[in-house]
């Protein structure tokens, strides 16, 4: 499944101005920018947070990146190692 188009937090952050600072209605700037309402009115919580609990999530996203990295790693090292074992117990008989 296609995740599309991945905007830039400036971005996101110029269009959430267009709707709060300058009082532009969503359906507009949706239209203009070529996205979705259901983007906009995303963006909007998310940036609505504070600044401490955005970057909490991010560290928390980039932890949970990290993990699935490394639980692919020793994925991958456990599969060898089971093969090694069977390989040398049919050996060894």
């Amino acid at each position: 499944m296609n995740k599309g188009i991945r905007f830039t937090d400036e971005f996101k952050r110029d269009a959430m101005a267009q709707i709060v600072e300058r009082g532009y209605a969503v359906s507009e700037v949706a239209e203009r920018l070529g996205i979705s309402t259901k983007s906009l009115y995303t963006w909007k919580s998310q940036f609505a947070k504070s600044p401490r609990v955005r970057s909490e999530v991010a560290e928390q996203a980039a932890e949970i990146k990290r993990l699935k990295r490394e639980l692919v790693r020793v994925t991958e090292e456990r599969t060898i190692l089971k093969k090694a074992t069977a390989y040398f117990a049919r050996a060894s008989q």
